[in-house]
């Protein structure tokens, strides 16, 4: 389970409306209206294991300094956090604002398993947008996660990073056949991966599969921590933070875009980028997007795993999936169970149910007992067809940019729109742009 960031507008009121009104000539048309901007929603239930680790606080100005920005970040999670760190240059005056505290929405949801692999295999996704999209989106994820490895190092965030292999098990939805056409699909595209047999798999992890596919480019962190400091090192190179700030209206004309805050204020930029994450723009939402429940849980620390489990992240070929991997502090990390209901995740007698199915699914994977769960919680998450996200500029909104449908791979896939949308916002053309654009015609 991976998250972008949170906080976009809520539903707006009047007396907002009518300040655009006074403030932006009539003749330009209204784009948006307060009732149809976005979708709001709770983006996790319960208390998730990331809330309760240290430096995930991060100080933020109550009101913008000044009214006219360069770049406007609406959202600060881990979208919102990678995108100012690619935008903050030193010339550009950016703001980034949240309706909640910065790093408290759906990226305190996130197992952080920063994977390169995408939810659809590649042999399965080239059947969908063709061999040279699929190749070339599968190639850029494998990037991306290089390059947060890189971001963190220069940074130098404490955050818990540490680089793993995966191991993707045949599961009732890719068995063996179906994983060395991946691995032979993988190859082709010029990356690298390891078919593991039966027999192997029994014996290197104790695991009862008809194969695996083990891979080397990915890794695992605490996310809320990533993303803080992050959006500190974006600050300190001039970005502003402002939170808790609601946006509430929106409207775009020629070389503007103007946001109205709930406090009747108005915010004009020469861009808008939003990273909202699961509270996606409403007018996006039949973009072949849909959003699903998921549920995960964290044992106690210091239980004794597998010594493999330190190396790698595990995830499967099955539907639903189950994926896990350890801290640094000797926790388990679970989770899986999906479900298409945007509601279902909310249900505290689920998350309960869900919890032992995921536990139970675990101990049966492993070979052993796990004691029960000191955190257990859900969330939304985001989905497309093709398991890629939607990443670029609003089809009808000049200047603004959207990051969203995230599937299982939000960390990394928040690295690829920040690269995306700073170098459409520098005048420059992205040579991926067009795999993950709106309206594209391959969700």
């Amino acid at each position: 389970m991976q998250a972008p960031a949170q906080g976009l507008p809520r539903i707006g009121n009047f007396s907002v409306a009518a300040t655009f009104q006074r403030r932006i000539p009539a003749s330009e048309p209204a784009i948006s209206t307060p009732r149809d901007i976005t979708k709001q929603r709770k983006l996790h239930e319960s208390r998730p294991l990331w809330a309760e680790t240290p430096r995930i606080g991060v100080r933020a100005a109550h009101t913008p300094s000044r009214s006219d920005y360069d770049v406007i970040v609406v959202g600060a999670g881990i979208s919102g956090a990678l995108a100012a760190h690619a935008l903050t240059d030193g010339r550009r005056s950016v703001l980034i604002v949240d309706r909640r505290a910065p790093v408290r929405g759906s990226t305190l949801a996130s197992t952080a398993m920063i994977q390169h692999e995408i939810d659809i295999p590649l042999h399965k996704l080239a059947g969908l947008i063709g061999v040279e999209k699929a190749n070339r989106a599968w190639c850029r994820s494998a990037r991306a996660v290089e390059q947060l490895t890189h971001i963190v190092a220069d940074l130098d965030i404490s955050c818990a990073f540490e680089r793993k292999k995966t191991l993707f098990l045949a599961g009732d939805e890719y068995g063996s056949r179906a994983l060395r056409s991946e691995i032979e699909a993988r190859h082709a595209a010029g990356i690298a991966a390891d078919f593991v047999d039966a027999a192997a798999l029994e014996q290197q992890f104790g695991i009862d599969r008809t194969g695996a596919i083990l891979s080397d480019i990915s890794a695992s962190a605490n996310p809320a921590q990533m993303a803080a400091g992050i959006l500190r090192a974006a600050v300190e190179r001039g970005a502003e933070l402002v939170s808790p700030l609601e946006i509430t209206d929106l409207r775009s004309t020629g070389d503007r875009a103007f946001l109205a805050t709930a406090e009747g204020k108005i915010l004009s930029a020469g861009h808008v980028v939003f990273c909202s994450g699961y509270e996606f723009l409403k007018s996006l939402a039949q973009e072949g997007h849909s959003v699903v429940s998921t549920w995960a849980l964290a044992t106690p620390p210091g239980i004794a795993l597998p010594g493999w489990l330190k190396d790698c992240i595990v995830w499967e070929g099955a539907d639903p999936y189950l994926y896990l991997r350890s801290s640094r502090d000797g926790r388990l990390i679970v989770g899986g169970e999906d479900e298409e209901s945007e509601t279902a995740y909310a249900s505290a007698r689920k998350l309960a149910s869900k919890a032992k199915v995921i536990r139970r699914k675990a101990e049966a994977l492993l070979g052993m007992s796990l004691p029960d769960p000191e955190f257990a919680w859900a969330a939304p998450f985001g989905t497309t067809r093709t398991g890629l996200p939607l990443i670029g500029a609003v089809p009808g909104l000049d200047r603004v940019f959207a990051v969203m449908g995230f599937g299982g791979n939000g960390i990394t896939f928040s690295q690829i729109a920040a690269e995306i949308v700073s170098a459409a916002i520098s005048g420059h053309a992205d040579p991926d742009a067009d795999i993950f654009a709106f309206g594209n015609g391959t969700r």
